[in-house]
């Protein structure tokens, strides 16, 4: 007899639904949530669906009644609570529309809390349409398994953005002048640092000379190298995240 198929299977469809969930309730989806179920993944009545709201947890819920244009689902239980996010924030520049789509994705899987887009001397992409860029956030916490989404601030600019700069929050800011002075390790600077960080990317071009100048007035501020090679804006910020989340993150919780 061949084995029974573990429960929910893990192909079942995730959502995620800007609501409190909770066990037991009912919850009728129309729009483009039932499209994506109806349509896109031929889904039928009793077929299993995970839910997650970024409040309390995940959910596995049933479809209980399916219509042309609309269904309803079950709530069965909770599956897991919400993920505890690691203290850290991206403060970047936006760049070309697809490209910073991308960085808010990638920093959503690697697990940042909080995405700050920031207005610089040089920043060439400021048309940010944050319903899009949540868009494309929820889709990666949806495919990655993720139980929590990074809140997402307004466009910032810099000088804003320091003026209000916590006093208990580190912000490491990735300064491609200071490699070539054997200075600015971003190891020994997580040694140093720690506690509630930021990490501040500049846009494609850099920072300019004032800005440098007065990200380093920050007494908050550390300027750090991403090593020997320059990076685009996009891939210095995984970069940069994925070396705090293995020196300081849930990479490295011991």
């Amino acid at each position: 007899m061949p084995a029974t198929p573990a429960y929910p299977p893990h192909s079942a469809p995730r959502l995620y639904l800007d609501r409190e969930l909770s066990e037991g309730a009912e919850i009728r989806l129309e729009g483009s949530h039932a499209h994506y179920l109806i349509k896109v993944m031929r889904i039928k009545q009793g077929d299993p669906v995970k839910l997650f709201d970024d409040r309390t947890g995940e959910y596995l819920a049933r479809v209980s009644a399916l219509g042309k244009r609309d269904l309803m689902l079950a709530i069965d239980g909770k599956t897991r609570e919400r993920e505890a996010v690691p203290d850290l924030w991206l403060c970047t520049a936006p760049i070309k529309k697809d490209r910073f789509n991308w960085i808010a994705e990638k920093a959503t899987e690697l697990g940042v809390a909080k995405i700050i887009p920031v207005q610089t001397e040089r920043t060439q992409g400021s048309a940010i349409k944050p319903d899009k860029l949540r868009a494309h956030m929820i889709e990666a916490a949806e495919q990655c398994e993720r139980t929590a989404l990074p809140a997402l601030d307004p466009l910032m600019k810099l000088t804003d953005l320091l003026e209000q700069w916590p006093a208990n929050r580190h912000l490491f800011f990735a300064d491609e002048r200071i490699h070539a002075t054997g200075e600015g390790s971003f190891r020994k600077a997580l040694v140093a640092h720690d506690g509630p960080a930021a990490i501040l990317i500049g846009p494609e071009g850099g920072f300019s000379d004032a800005e440098n100048e007065m990200i380093r007035a920050l007494p908050q501020a550390v300027a750090v190298s991403l090593g020997p090679r320059i990076l685009r804006a996009d891939t210095a910020a995984l970069a940069a995240i994925s070396l705090w989340m293995a020196g300081r993150g849930d990479w490295n919780p011991d």
